[in-house]
């Protein structure tokens, strides 16, 4: 994932919900959401390339999602998959704090992410560019290849229109079309607002819009997730092809501890 906006218990309906873009090279073979045969409980995209994915959730209520921290100077050639560190909190019965926590010893191996874990009772935020782990506070938040929270122009105006969506509907429908129309807008930042992360200005330009429309690199699929007070999950995956074009989609409700 590079975008995504999330409301963690800021509202009475939902427990969680999210719209998330996930940006990756269109040459990387990827499978899209459905159940892991060899993880039945796991909901997920995945990448084929190492097994892991980038964002999921369980039918017991387990949440996970990654994003990358952009710092071409701190890149590490060979390092182990990120979307590794999504799969294992999903497999495993580890509480969020317990999982953040214990990649303190093994995070210096990555290159740089951010990881957010929770349960259903509590959520937490991890990355190894951000210090010590820490529980994530009601609200409406948004992480992009930055901190948690960080204003980047993408991540502050996916959520400004996630909090007007929660206040102006809370049928699933009118919400998922909603947040799917803010992910594929394409409106680049302007230059004044734009980070500088060491990429060069135009490359900035380039990765500023919600969705990246690029032949090589770009916006290869959009989520919504919702999760109701009960545990109840609605959840939509669209992909695109390098073009931007809808390539296909998921759609998909697991009922609480299905």
């Amino acid at each position: 994932m590079c975008l995504i906006a999330f409301a963690w218990k800021a509202h009475p309906r939902y427990r969680l919900v999210v719209a998330a873009n996930r940006d990756e090279l269109h040459a990387r073979p990827t499978a899209p959401a459905a159940f892991w045969e060899d993880a039945p409980h796991l909901f997920a995209g995945r990448d084929l390339q190492d097994g892991g994915t980038w964002m999921g959730v369980t039918t017991d209520g387990r949440f996970a999602a990654l994003t990358n921290y952009r710092d071409p100077r701190e890149f590490k050639p060979g390092a182990p998959s990120r979307g590794r560190l999504v799969t294992n909190f999903l497999r495993e019965r580890t509480r969020p704090w317990a999982y953040a926590e214990g990649l303190g010893a093994v995070q210096y191996l990555y290159n740089g992410f951010n990881l957010l874990a929770g349960d259903g009772d509590s959520l937490w935020y991890v990355g190894n560019r951000s210090g010590a782990p820490h529980e994530v506070a009601p609200g409406v938040h948004g992480l992009s290849n930055a901190l948690l929270d960080t204003p980047w122009p993408k991540t502050v105006g996916l959520q400004a229109t996630l909090d007007a969506a929660l206040q102006a509907t809370s049928e699933p429908g009118a919400l998922v079309a909603t947040l799917l129309a803010a992910l594929a807008e394409r409106a680049i930042a302007p230059d004044a607002q734009l980070p500088d992360t060491g990429v060069g200005l135009e490359r900035e330009r380039q990765l500023s819009p919600h969705m990246i429309v690029d032949p090589r690199y770009g916006t290869r699929s959009s989520t919504v997730l919702l999760v109701d007070v009960a545990g109840n999950i609605e959840i939509a995956e669209r992909s695109y092809t390098p073009e931007g074009a809808v390539s296909g989609e998921v759609r998909r409700t697991i009922a609480a501890g299905a």
